[in-house]
C-alpha cells in the first residue's frame, strides 16, 4: 500500500510540474504576443499564483516522495538512471527560480505600463527574452526525467 501511495503522488506531482510548466508558458507567451500591458499584467498575476501554488509544492514534494519511493524499493540513489534524474531535477531549479523572480518583474513592469497608459519598456522585452531561453532547458530537462523514470535505463 505505502509503495503504491509514494508511486502515485511521485506520479501526480512530476505531472503537474510537466503540465503546470507547459500552460504557463503558452499563456505567457499568448499574452506576450499581444503586447497589451494590461493582458500581460493579469495573466503574469494568475501564472506567479500558479507557479506559487502548484509548481513550487510539487517542486518540494518530487525529492521526498522520489526518496522515499527510491528507499521502499531498495534502489540506491546512486543508480546512474536515478542519479541522472537527481542531477536534471537540480538544472531545473537552476532554470525555474530565476524564472520565478522574472515572471514577477515582468508583471510589475506591464502593471506600471498600464497604470500609466505606457507601451512596455525596454526591459520588459529584456526580461521576455531570457524567460523563454530559460524554458527549453527546463522543459527539455522535465521530458528527459519522466523519460528516465519511466525507462530506468541501464547505462
Amino acid at each position: 500500500m505505502i509503495e503504491e501511495l509514494l508511486r502515485f503522488t511521485h506520479v501526480l506531482g512530476a505531472t503537474v510540474l510537466l503540465g503546470t510548466g507547459a500552460g504557463i508558458a503558452f499563456f505567457m507567451v499568448l499574452s506576450h504576443r499581444s503586447r497589451d500591458p494590461a493582458l500581460i499584467a493579469h495573466v503574469a498575476g494568475i501564472v506567479v499564483i500558479a507557479d506559487t501554488v502548484f509548481t513550487a509544492t510539487a517542486a518540494i514534494l518530487q525529492p521526498i516522495t522520489g526518496t522515499l519511493l527510491a528507499w521502499h524499493l531498495g534502489w540506491s540513489l546512486w543508480e546512474p538512471w536515478l542519479l541522472l534524474s537527481i542531477i536534471l531535477y537540480l538544472v531545473v531549479g537552476a532554470f525555474w527560480l530565476p524564472v520565478v523572480w522574472i515572471q514577477l518583474q515582468m508583471r510589475n513592469l506591464a502593471r506600471a505600463a498600464h497604470d500609466t497608459q505606457s507601451p512596455l519598456p525596454d526591459r520588459y522585452f529584456q526580461l521576455y527574452r531570457i524567460w523563454f531561453a530559460c524554458g527549453f532547458p527546463a522543459f527539455f530537462a522535465v521530458m528527459g526525467i519522466v523519460w528516465l523514470m519511466l525507462m530506468k535505463p541501464a547505462f
